[in-house]
């Protein structure tokens, strides 16, 4: 709901022709980059606050260490895996974060156990871990469980209100629940949507003839 306590409505034709003219302009994204389950989660952690393109470089020191597992995470050093992830900004906060992350999963069986549960009830045990919250949980639940939960970040509420289809007040959940409720559960959709969103907004609006701004943000 928004600040005046109205539910947001948006409109199945609207989205997809916002994905379709998205689409159009930038392709397939191939999201989210990972070599494995794991690796995805690690990477949802790591991307707060920072550009993917300092996430790779400290997944790529982790993965040079051979610490891009859970058990190697809890053994190694805290301050060595703070070192580790130093590209990605806040890396003290970051490893305790990990480390917080990879002893909850671990204590419940990993991937395989935790694939058994229902969306909803995964997602309340991924927020009640320290340092998850509601977009790192959608993140680590669209692209590493493959679930339907759409993702709501910084680049999502400013193309929205780019568009006029949203203002400043509607919270994180108001948001994501009128997606899913717009949408058909597609994890397929959810996952390139939202990566064409990403693509969209760090794209600079320029004068040049091939800025894709005018013709998506004209909807």
């Amino acid at each position: 709901m928004d600040e005046h306590g109205q539910q947001l409505r948006l409109t199945r034709q609207q989205l997809l022709r916002l994905y379709e003219h998205l689409y159009s302009a930038y392709g397939p994204q191939h999201w989210w980059p990972g070599k494995t389950r794991f690796e995805v989660m690690v990477g949802a952690i790591l991307t707060q606050n920072t550009a993917w393109s300092n996430v790779e470089k400290a997944i790529v020191n982790l993965r040079r260490a051979r610490c891009l597992n859970p058990q190697a995470m809890l053994h190694i050093p805290e301050q060595r895996l703070a070192r580790h992830l130093t590209p990605s900004g806040y890396f003290n906060i970051k490893a305790k974060r990990l480390r917080n992350y990879c002893r909850w999963y671990v204590d419940v069986g990993t991937y395989r156990r935790l694939n058994r549960c229902e969306t909803a009830a995964l997602r309340r045990q991924l927020l009640e871990v320290n340092g998850i919250g509601p977009e790192t949980a959608d993140d680590i639940l669209l692209y590493a469980f493959e679930r339907p939960v759409f993702v709501i970040d910084a680049y999502t509420r400013r193309l929205l209100a780019r568009l006029g289809w949203a203002g400043a007040g509607e919270s994180y959940e108001a948001l994501r629940a009128a997606f899913e409720r717009a949408l058909e559960p597609d994890v397929a959709l959810y996952n390139e949507f939202h990566a064409l969103i990403v693509r969209h907004a760090k794209e600079k609006c320029t004068s040049a003839a091939g800025c894709r701004h005018c013709v998506i943000e004209a909807l």
